[in-house]
């Protein structure tokens, strides 16, 4: 049975699942894909390089999934296929059609890396780990929108009501569209239990208020930074509370976790994250986080 077991956000990220880029995006197609004009393939593979050093530089292992030219494009993204518990992962159901066959890849990558599945998702739900946040162990949020809907909330709950996890869900807002995506995450980035990066005009009112019942002190990223990204300044990736991966260019949002004690390191990727939409954390799929 391989390490596992992730129902938090910020605590050390010990063991997580990425997939390289490679054919599948040097072969993709910007515009089917909503990829946009800093889109770069060869650029775009040489700044997830530079990612995945930093990550595995935090003393975290990864465990590698390979483009083979399967077409799927957004596959590096492994953050939204699934999610994994302390007792086994859950395969989602991808509300985007172009990902639907991603969960697949992750339920074998599972199997390779001794996790045992904990459930599958089945049409007509959808929900993206893109729209979940764990607020502390016993509670995950799932953001009810583009591309998560209550049946696939209500499946969720079903599997994890057993082991004492409540499932709350939350309206998001269309914001820019359909196609171009608003998740829950979009909205928040948790840097440790008490502290997390926000962009409150777009959060759901009522999780907000949670946060606050919660203790959980709530930074606010500069708004013009966010409206400048799409919001990708918000999205970091914690290796351990308040030690961050975020993409370069937001000096002002940088700036604010600092001010809070974070230590936060940068990488280019104007041609990946901004390009294609998804940022460090949306890269990355924790199998396993443990308190130091």
């Amino acid at each position: 049975m391989g390490a596992f077991g992730s129902q938090a956000m910020s605590t050390q990220l010990r063991r997580v699942l990425m997939r390289r880029p490679g054919k599948s995006l040097k072969a993709a197609d910007p515009k089917a894909w909503h990829y946009g004009p800093t889109f770069d393939a060869d650029r775009a593979i040489a700044q997830y390089a530079e990612f995945a050093r930093l990550v595995e530089k935090s003393g975290t292992e990864i465990v590698w999934m390979e483009d083979d030219g399967d077409g799927l494009a957004d596959s590096m993204f492994t953050q939204d296929p699934s999610f994994v518990t302390d007792h086994g992962a859950v395969i989602l159901r991808m509300g985007k059609k172009l990902r639907l066959a991603e969960p697949a890849l992750h339920e074998e990558a599972y199997t390779r890396a001794g996790v045992p599945i904990l459930g599958r998702l089945e049409a007509p739900g959808t929900v993206e780990s893109g729209d979940c946040v764990w607020v502390d162990a016993k509670t995950l949020v799932i953001g009810r929108g583009v591309r998560s809907n209550q049946s696939g909330i209500d499946q969720v709950a079903a599997l994890l009501a057993p082991h004492g996890i409540t499932v709350l869900g939350f309206d998001l807002p269309l914001w820019q569209g359909a196609e171009a995506c608003l998740h829950l995450m979009s909205v928040i980035s948790p840097l440790a239990d008490d502290l997390a990066l926000v962009h409150a005009p777009l959060m759901p009112a009522a999780f907000y208020f949670l946060l606050q019942d919660k203790g959980i002190k709530l930074i606010h990223a500069p708004e013009e930074e966010f409206a400048e990204s799409s919001g990708l300044n918000l999205n970091v990736l914690p290796t351990s509370p308040r030690n961050v991966i975020m993409v370069a260019g937001f000096p002002g949002t940088k700036a604010a976790m600092e001010a809070e004690g974070c230590t936060v390191e940068t990488f280019e990727a104007d041609a990946l994250c901004i390009a294609c939409e998804g940022g460090p954390t949306c890269l990355t799929r924790p199998i396993l986080r443990r308190a130091a």
